[in-house]
């Protein structure tokens, strides 16, 4: 990961512009740069992953005009060859060809862009800024505006709440241009639905993730694979570990006591034959951690808080232990495929809708805790079932055929990968377990008890009453919306509310978003 800042306008104050970048600096350790001129300031943190050398460092300069990108951008080398005869590139960094990529093609630029990536840019020859955000929102970014109405924009909203009046997520798939966010891309819009067999459809969906993996392998530094033991990250390394030359390192993490998901991860290392290391966590250390993790993340749901516990505290100890820099992660196939959940939904439609739903809403949970717990120990993540193309294929399959029809949920992915054999079967069939669940009961069982702990019954329902948005529900959720306050005070609206199953469905409404409590979890916790 790399951290990047600016400030659009002339109008700035640049002591209290680096003093906010500076809270950001362990998403980009290796160099730091800021730099002035007549128009603004632009600010990069450096996490050195494509393009080593000095010469990878931005701000990229041409003609005037400068770039600082936090990104990956895929196949970047077809535009090297289309660009070389016009710029004489300098690195071997792939967020190079941004600048004149953008001097050819202007903000048409976005559309043409297979990347993970959040920028922002000014233009020399028009004196203008423009940022742009990725489809799903991977790479974060977010703006605001001080009591002069000086817009600023950084990738995270630490370094603006001590800026700005409000802070607020710059929205996935947009780009900003004189003083509007104009939509490039909307992954959620289908026009036609697709409807092929099922196993032609399986057959692409094979393919295209294969492919989805295969590019994020591509790196100048280590790479290492986050290994659950459920279905998503288990194809991601299983994919990975089928490419590699050597055996590739996978980690996973559970608690002391009753670890669930440990036992799974270690059958797949060792099916796949990777180099596994398994991390153990304690209640004290969860506990320890809390206020920690709700500052790194700058949200206050349940679930993202919840499910970042384990991770974080995995990413702590390789960062700490290992010299890996890139991890690939399984998140965004459950927001595709469905939850436990989804197997409630009445209809096709509804199904379809909730998906896109969570898809347009991503940036702000399960992408946001990929992003933050493992950026904040500097390392960068890249997630394969976020692929451009697989995504919007997956969303254009016809809702019908995405339905729990077939007595497992997720079934499309499933048998998409039935035949390869590269995973154990029972893996491959595991039932659905959430990763906060998963590395062990008791490590939400211990969240819940400390929150109780707290308040009395009397104090939780005057406190929750403090909130007009998204107001509390359970003691929890209120001890998580009060850290949060204190790092972000007045900024609940960056996020658009609890990230729960939906309560119109029957058999959803309910007032815990872990999949424990629906009456399908079965052998979930197994």
């Amino acid at each position: 990961m790399c951290s990047i800042m600016g400030c659009l306008s002339k109008e700035y104050d640049i002591a209290r512009f680096k003093e906010g970048f500076e809270k950001t600096i362990s998403r980009g350790p290796d160099e730091s740069r800021v730099i002035t001129f007549d128009s603004g300031v632009l600010a990069f943190h450096r996490l050195s992953i494509m393009g080593l050398t000095d010469e990878g460092m931005q701000p990229f300069e041409y003609d005037g005009s400068y770039v600082v990108c936090n990104g990956e951008i895929y196949g970047f080398d077809k535009f090297k060859k289309e660009l070389e005869k016009d710029y004489e590139f300098k690195s071997g960094s792939d967020c190079e060809v941004l600048l004149p990529l953008y001097k050819k093609y202007k903000t048409e630029m976005f559309k043409l862009l297979d990347a993970e990536f959040a920028l922002i840019l000014y233009d020399k020859d028009e004196d203008k800024f423009v940022a742009a955000r990725d489809p799903i929102g991977i790479r974060p970014l977010y703006y605001g505006y001080d009591n002069n109405n000086t817009l600023y924009m950084a990738s995270e909203a630490k370094n603006l709440v001590s800026l700005c009046k409000k802070v607020m997520p710059f929205p996935p798939g947009h780009y900003y241009k004189d003083g509007k966010f104009i939509s490039y891309m909307d992954m959620t819009d289908v026009k036609d639905y697709i409807k092929d067999d099922l196993e032609t459809v399986c057959e692409n969906i094979h393919d295209k993730l294969i492919k989805g993996v295969e590019k994020r392998l591509v790196s100048d530094a280590k790479v290492g694979f986050l290994l659950s033991g459920g279905l998503d990250s288990s194809l991601v390394c299983a994919i990975a570990a089928k490419q590699s030359g050597v055996p590739i390192k996978t980690f996973g993490i559970g608690m002391e006591k009753d670890a669930i998901d440990l036992k799974y991860a270690k059958e797949v290392a060792d099916y796949i034959g990777s180099d596994h290391t398994e991390v153990y966590m304690t209640k004290e250390q969860v506990l320890d951690s809390l206020r920690d993790v709700i500052y790194l993340l700058g949200t206050y749901d349940i679930t993202t808080i919840r499910a970042s516990m384990g991770m974080y505290l995995l990413c702590k100890w390789i960062h700490e232990n290992t010299d890996i820099r890139v991890l690939l992660t399984g998140e965004i196939s459950d927001e595709l495929f469905g939850y436990k959940y989804t197997d409630f939904a009445p209809s096709a439609e509804a199904f379809e809708e909730e998906s896109k739903k969570r898809i347009r809403e991503l940036h702000m949970y399960d992408v946001l805790r990929a992003d933050r717990c493992i950026s904040v120990n500097s390392l960068e993540a890249r997630v394969p079932f976020g692929d451009l193309d697989f995504v919007k294929y997956v969303m254009a399959i016809d809702p019908e055929k995405k339905l729990n029809k077939y007595n497992k949920g997720k079934y499309l992915l499933r048998h998409a990968f039935e035949k390869d054999e590269i995973l154990p079967r029972d893996i491959l069939f595991r039932e659905k377990a959430a990763f906060s669940d998963a590395v062990g009961h008791s490590m939400v069982d211990d969240l819940k008890e400390f929150a109780e702990s707290k308040y009395t019954d009397e104090e939780f329902l005057k406190h929750k009453e403090k909130y007009t948005y998204a107001k509390p529900f359970t003691k929890e959720s209120l001890l998580y919306r009060e850290i949060f306050e204190e790092f972000y005070p007045g900024q609940a609206e960056m996020v658009v509310d609890f990230w729960m199953p939906n309560k119109e469905w029957e058999g959803c409404n309910v007032n815990d978003p872990s999949a424990r409590v629906l009456s399908n979890y079965g052998a979930s916790g197994i």
